[in-house]
């Protein structure tokens, strides 16, 4: 299909500011609202177009090969912040950071620090399910979300739980839609679950080998200590000589004064506070670091399982950029590697029954890999299912299973 034709249509829908071509030439359509992106993706289904989707640019590399790229940039308002019940409406290309400074107006909180950018959308972080160290303490990105409103691939617009816990029944697909990559439509708008904005923040560090962090962290986790986040971190990724074990502590001032002595009681380290000055630029430090190779993976280990888990990585791959969840679990590799060796990773995880994530990495490596691969026999059936149901003409350009050949 030409470009030219491309364009022409998207504009006869959108309007010249609706428009544009990418750095390479390929014609990108920013609807500005839910309705407008559905009538795309109806479009786009109709005449067989192939799409590729984009959030405000920062996290998926843009080089899926696509009739066109559909933009949620211009979806990015915060529709409603409601305190009372704890709960705010946002549209799916909105920022991180200009959500975050909104709903601190408000005295509000949304407990997710995912990896990246600040500009970082809220769509994409709920497309790729990327949670950060605050895991620990507040769960997976699916925890925070209520509901949604998403575009499917053939432009039908669904909505998919509500502003309130009670409005969930059902098959929730909600669920669905969090680390689905879009390949299971593009989401438009999200409900949220809000937290009152915590009174105290304080971060303290351990540093050391790396056996010696994971031991103590299972002995806080045994005694019961719960930190807000309690994060293995490698030296390169946190810019120190040593590993760096992370534990922090969100809540009222007498919360966080009664928690953090229980750490040196809890665990045989040496204990650090970092100066409250400082502490937003080391877990920023931390969510931008990921970014310091093309390729990021994310394995679904368990909390007693990290050190194996990361010998692994380190054999297989290298200990350059790895942030774990000490206690709870969850490993997050970055770096370059050749397919062939992330695909040989993933099959040693699989064999420990230990889901591996594709989380960001150049187009060839996500189509030959899929984003998250079928690791037990039969997911891969239901998958396809779910995508022919959500998008029958195969418009959205997303690798969730790897492919051969072309």
């Amino acid at each position: 299909m030409s470009g030219k034709i491309v364009l022409a249509r998207l504009k006869a829908l959108l309007g010249t500011g609706g428009v544009e071509r990418d750095p390479v030439g390929l014609p990108r359509a920013i609807p500005e609202s839910a309705d407008a992106l559905s009538l795309v993706c109806r479009l786009a289904h109709e005449e067989g177009w192939k799409i590729r989707i984009e959030g405000q640019g920062t996290w998926l590399p843009g080089d899926a090969p696509a009739d066109l790229a559909v933009s949620t940039r211009a979806l990015d308002q915060v529709v409603s912040v409601s305190p009372a019940d704890l709960v705010a409406t946002v549209q799916a290309g909105t920022p991180m950071e200009t959500l975050r400074r909104r709903l601190a107006d408000d005295s509000m909180w949304l407990a997710l620090d995912p990896p990246g950018r600040p500009e970082r959308s809220i769509g994409s972080v709920a497309a790729t399910g990327t949670a950060g160290p605050l895991r620990h303490g507040f769960g997976p990105v699916r925890d925070h979300l209520l509901g949604c409103t998403v575009a499917t691939g053939d432009g039908r617009l669904v909505r998919a739980g509500g502003r309130v816990v009670k409005n969930v029944a059902g098959y929730d697909l909600t669920k669905l839609q969090v680390g689905g990559f879009g390949g299971f439509g593009i989401i438009a708008e999200l409900h949220l679950r809000l937290r009152a904005m915590p009174r105290a923040d304080v971060t303290l560090l351990a540093r050391g080998p790396r056996d010696a962090l994971t031991s103590a962290a299972r002995d806080l986790m045994e005694a019961q200590v719960m930190p807000a986040a309690l994060e293995l971190i490698s030296p390169a990724l946190a810019a120190e000589s040593e590993w760096v074990l992370a534990a922090r502590f969100v809540g009222t001032d007498a919360a966080v004064r009664g928690d953090v002595p229980r750490l040196s009681s809890a665990a045989d380290l040496v204990w650090q506070p970092l100066p409250a000055e400082r502490t937003a630029s080391f877990w920023s430090v931390v969510a931008r670091g990921i970014l310091g190779g093309p390729v990021t993976l994310r394995l679904g280990v368990l909390g007693n399982g990290v050190d194996d888990t990361v010998d692994l990585l380190a054999h297989a791959l290298d200990e350059g950029l790895v942030s774990a969840g000490a206690g709870s679990g969850m490993i997050r590799w970055t770096g370059d590697a050749p397919v062939e060796r992330l695909r040989e990773v993933r099959r040693v995880a699989a064999s420990r029954e230990i889901p591996m994530t594709l989380e960001r990495a150049p187009w060839p490596v996500r189509r030959a890999l899929g984003h998250f691969g079928a690791y037990r026999e039969g997911v891969g059936q239901i998958v396809g299912r779910l995508r022919d149901s959500f998008d029958p003409g195969q418009c959205l350009r997303v690798a969730l299973e790897g492919v051969t050949g072309d």
